[in-house]
């Protein structure tokens, strides 16, 4: 039996500009991340999030672009991934609307963003959903349907952000209970071994600090801000502790074992502040310079940075659109004119008689894909999955029982076939997008 694929997936919303906490924490971990083996990486600028904490038209667009460039220019490969923008997938907010008719309102009540906002405004006396938006409280079905339109099992996020996976666990399940097994359970992917990195206070690096670092700034002005980091007054010569500052912490991040054990014994052996600082902005000056370039040229270039979003958006809604065919005709909402039949400049029936009488024999004639189980000469069993006229589209791997291969089949008509199944391939000239369309047929028949 072949492993199968692990679907990872990560969303950045487009509000700001990465800074050094947000390189070490999230960026530099997940771009490593997607070049594991056995995976499928989907990241995705969550630019209609950034519709609930932003009205700045402006600042949104900057912030997609600076964002975009710095995942590539850190090395993330959108050929090896999925990187696509969130608002060139229009499946996302129809799903959205699906799932928002299974979820309970009491659900959404317990969203901690929800809370925290009806909080303040009690506290202060006023009403409790003063100044709250619908966007605000249809937060968490938004960032389910990002979840599970692609199915993807693993969700990488810090502690704050588990409760949003459950909810999204709780809606694909309510999905699952009234219109059948569509959608996977997904799971709170929690690293606790990610840098949280201090800001040049002391704080947790962060903007509504205004402590941070920025990323990719001109090199002067990283330095600069490294010199302003708050230190001790401790003067040159005098031991200095590592435990607690800021500075050594910043240089953990970077440094291999050895660099780190060296500032270690020069904080010992007292170096002065103004030497340390210099040694980490030369240390992460080594990791970020190369990429700046990088991310320079990219800015300079939004046309090109386009050109990979629409790319990645069409290679993302290969996965969704046929998927979402499915969604849609699991609940009812279905073409009335029986199979096979299209209508004419007039809009009568043709192909497929007037009316809907006899559309079930009708319906029974229309040649569909199919999938065949058998087996072969050497003991195991396989499937095929073919189109009308018997074309092969995917040929299976072989299975110890035919129960093995029967939940194969099972699985790709609930769930679609993604790149990278190794359970069943696609015969030579076919492409994953004929095979997901011939399922989706299927599937609305």
């Amino acid at each position: 039996m072949s492993t199968p694929v692990v679907r990872f997936l990560t969303g950045i919303t487009t509000t700001g500009t990465p800074h050094l906490g947000n390189y070490v924490g999230a960026i530099r971990p997940a771009v490593r991340a997607s070049r594991r083996p056995g995976t499928e990486n989907f990241y995705f600028l969550a630019d209609y999030h950034a519709l609930i904490k932003c009205d700045e038209p402006a600042r949104i667009q900057r912030s997609t672009l600076e964002i975009a460039a710095c995942w590539l220019a850190a090395g993330l490969d959108p050929e090896q991934v999925f990187f696509y923008r969130q608002s060139d997938i229009p499946e996302i907010p129809e799903l959205t609307w699906l799932l928002t008719c299974v979820t309970g309102k009491g659900l959404l009540n317990r969203a901690h963003a929800y809370k925290a906002s009806t909080d303040k405004n009690l506290a202060a006396g006023r009403d409790p959903d003063a100044d709250v938006t619908a966007g605000l409280f249809m937060y968490p079905v938004l960032m389910a349907a990002d979840i599970v339109l692609f199915n993807a099992h693993r969700i990488p996020v810090g502690r704050d952000q588990i409760q949003h996976i459950e909810m999204a666990r709780d809606m694909a399940a309510s999905f699952n209970h009234l219109y059948g097994e569509r959608f996977v359970l997904p799971e709170a992917a929690v690293d606790e071994s990610v840098a949280t990195l201090p800001g040049l206070d002391g704080r947790k690096m962060s903007k509504s600090y205004d402590n941070t670092i920025a990323l990719f700034a001109p090199r002067e002005q990283v330095r600069k801000q490294i010199f302003s980091i708050v230190t001790d007054s401790r003067a040159p010569g005098e031991p200095k502790e590592v435990e607690g500052s800021a500075l050594f912490q910043i240089y953990e991040a970077f440094a291999d074992q050895a660099e780190t054990q060296a500032l270690r014994q020069a904080y010992a052996d007292g170096i002065a502040w103004a030497d340390a600082k210099q040694l980490l902005f030369e240390r992460v000056d080594r990791e970020i310079a190369p990429m700046r370039e990088r991310y320079d040229a990219l800015v300079a270039d939004p046309a090109q940075l386009e050109r990979i979003l629409q790319a990645g958006a069409a290679k993302a809604r290969n996965r969704a659109t046929p998927f979402l065919a499915t969604l849609r005709h699991a609940v009812g909402l279905r073409n009335l004119a029986p199979t096979g039949t299209t209508h004419d400049a007039t809009g009568n029936l043709v192909g497929g008689g007037a009316s809907m009488k006899g559309s079930a024999s009708a319906k029974a004639k229309v040649a569909l894909p199919a999938f065949k189980q058998y087996r072969e000469s050497d003991g195991r069993h396989y499937f095929k999955f073919v189109d009308a006229s018997g074309g092969l589209l995917l040929q299976s791997a072989g299975f110890d029982s035919p129960q093995d291969a029967g939940k194969a089949v099972a699985r790709l008509k609930q769930q679609g076939w993604q790149d990278g199944d190794t359970a069943a391939t696609p015969a030579a000239g076919v492409t994953g997008e004929t095979v997901r369309a011939a399922l989706a047929l299927l599937a609305a028949s």
